[in-house]
This record gives structure tokens, sequence and C-alpha cells, in this order.
């Protein structure tokens, strides 16, 4: 207990000039309660970006990954993508008469709320490609952006994309201000979140990780090569998927990851095994007043949508990883907040 209770006080005077910088209006970080996770990115990116630090990682090396649900943005009660897909099947229902009759696409044209949270995993990504396929992918990309232009979330009517977190954002630009380059790497479509990416998180699309339908290249009546989107599955990025498909868009571990659920488990694991100096964070939602609570880690409530479970918990703190309590941790959660 003496020795742990040591090291806490050492690394609290090792990162004493940090916490002037702040206290002189220098804060790269002011949507972040004073506490060991701020002081946690503060030290790393210190560490990693000294040329006179036995831990400095050249520039070419400076990757950091994020997942986007839950962790750069709201994803309760349901994934935003989800919501998309549920009302486009709403709108090409008229298209497809036997959708009336037919499951999964009963239950979501019902309106019944209840019965569409049961729905099994299978059958959410029967609507998924029902919903995603069959065209080209410039006109996805614009089905996507007038959805997003329209849609409001039900809670605090805002659009989807202002549901994005202040603190997040503010980590992802202090690491590009250190020469960190970022990417979000997403068990969410990867077309979807390319759509936003750059207007939202300053991340352009070469940049974006997700889950991925099969594209083929063909001509259309003009003659004009074009990429259409057939109903397969190409990527699954998640849990494994994710550090699987790290390796294969960027060819080295991160050096810092944010999760949020076991899904995000495996990318964590991948990036502390590089080695070094390493940064793996993980947010545990447990502020029912200012968004969601939801575990079932630490007593939370237990969920289908971004679980966070007890053993990934333990895993996290035998290991070192950064719990990021949204009670604790975070002084706000969103931009338009007051």
């Amino acid at each position: 207990m003496k020795k742990r209770s040591y090291v806490c006080i050492s690394l609290l005077f090792c990162l004493l000039p940090l916490l002037r910088a702040a206290a002189q209006g220098q804060d790269p970080l002011p949507s972040w309660n004073d506490g060991p996770a701020k002081l946690g990115i503060l030290n790393f990116v210190k560490v990693t970006t000294d040329p006179a630090s036995p831990n400095f990682v050249p520039p070419g090396q400076r990757i950091a990954a994020f997942d986007q649900d839950g962790t750069t943005w709201v994803e309760h009660p349901m994934y935003t993508q989800f919501i998309f897909a549920f009302e486009r099947i709403v709108g090409l229902a008229p298209q497809h008469p036997e959708w009336m009759t037919t499951q999964p696409f009963q239950t979501v044209l019902s309106g019944d709320h209840a019965a569409m949270a049961r729905l099994t995993m299978k059958d959410l990504e029967t609507i998924l490609i029902a919903s995603h396929t069959g065209m080209t992918v410039e006109t996805f990309q614009n089905i996507v952006q007038d959805w997003l232009a329209k849609a409001r979330d039900q809670r605090w009517n805002r659009p989807y994309t202002d549901l994005v977190y202040q603190p997040m954002l503010e980590v992802m630009q202090y690491l590009r201000a250190n020469g960190y380059k970022t990417y979000i790497v997403t068990g969410g479509g990867q077309d979807f979140v390319r759509v936003y990416g750059e207007l939202v998180y300053g991340i352009p699309p070469e940049q974006v990780i997700g889950s991925a339908l099969e594209t083929h290249y063909t001509y259309d009546t003009r003659g004009q090569g074009i990429l259409v989107r057939p109903p397969k599955l190409l990527l699954n990025d998640d849990f494994s998927g994710k550090p699987e498909d790290i390796y294969l868009f960027i060819g080295r571990h991160p050096k810092a990851a944010f999760g949020n659920s076991t899904g995000d488990q495996q990318m964590l694991e991948y990036t502390q095994a590089g080695g070094g100096a390493t940064l793996a964070m993980i947010v545990l939602h447990d502020d029912a007043r200012r968004e969601y609570a939801y575990g079932p880690a630490m007593g939370l409530p237990d969920t289908k949508i971004g679980t966070f479970t007890q053993s990934l918990y333990d895993e996290a703190k035998s290991k070192g990883w950064v719990v990021i309590s949204i009670k604790n941790d975070w002084k706000r959660i969103f931009a338009w907040e007051r």
C-alpha cells in the first residue's frame, strides 16, 4: 500500500508542470475534470513527443485509434446507424409490400420500439443489407447526408452529429497538434461514418476504418464507370476484426486507443502489445442524469448496446488501462452544454 502511494505521489510531482500550464489558461482539455484520466492523457503526450524522453515516438509512428459509438458519440438507446436503417425501411416499404408480413421488416414497420429492441443481430444485419445496398456509393452518401441534415435525437431534439463528446474531440485535437494521426475504428459502417467524419471529428475518409460491404466496379447506362454496393459483407470491424483491420489499413500498432465496450477489447490489447509507451482508455457510461448509465460493470444496468462487462473492467484495471468515468472525469459532455 505504501509503495502504491509513493508511486502516485511521484507521478503527481512529475505532472505538476502540466497542471500549472492548465491553470495559466493553456489547458488543452478544458472539458475534463482534473484527475488520473486527464493526467494520463497529458503525460502520454508529453513523454511520447519529447525527443529527450526514453519513450519518444517518432512522428511517423504516432497513431491513435478511436472507436465511435459510445466512445466519441452517443450510442443509446440505439446505435444511430440502426435508427437510420429503420427509417430507410419505412421509406422503402411502399416498394416492398411483402415486408408487411415478413420478419424482421414487419417488426420495424410496426413502430413497436420494444419489439425492435429485441431484434437479433441476424435480424439487424438483414435490415442493414436491405437499407444500405443496391445503389452506387455516391447515392448512398447523398442519402446519409440528407438524413443527417433532417434527423433529430428524441431525447435532446438535436442533430445526431451534435451528440459528439466534447472531451473526446479535445483529445483528438490535442493529439493531432502533437503530431498524432487520428483514426476512427468502428464496428459501424465505414461508408456511413465517412460521410460526416471530417466535418464532425476532423478525420478524413481515408482514416475511417469500419465494417464494410463489398463494392463492385461496373458501368452505368452512359458507359460511365461506377462503384455499386452489393448485399455482401466484406469487413466486420468489431472485436478481433478491429486489430485485424488496423493492420490491414495502417500496418502498425496504434500508440493510443480509446473504446467503451467488449467490442473494443482486442483493439486495446493490440495497442498495448505494440510495446513502449502506450495509452489505452475505455469509457464507462455512469451518468444517467447527463447522458446514460449502463455496464453491467460496477453494478450498472446491463445492456446489449455498448456492453461493458465486469471482466472487461477488471482487465482494464489489471493492465493499466485508464477507465474514464463520464460522471467524474467529464466537466461537460457536449459542446452545446452550458
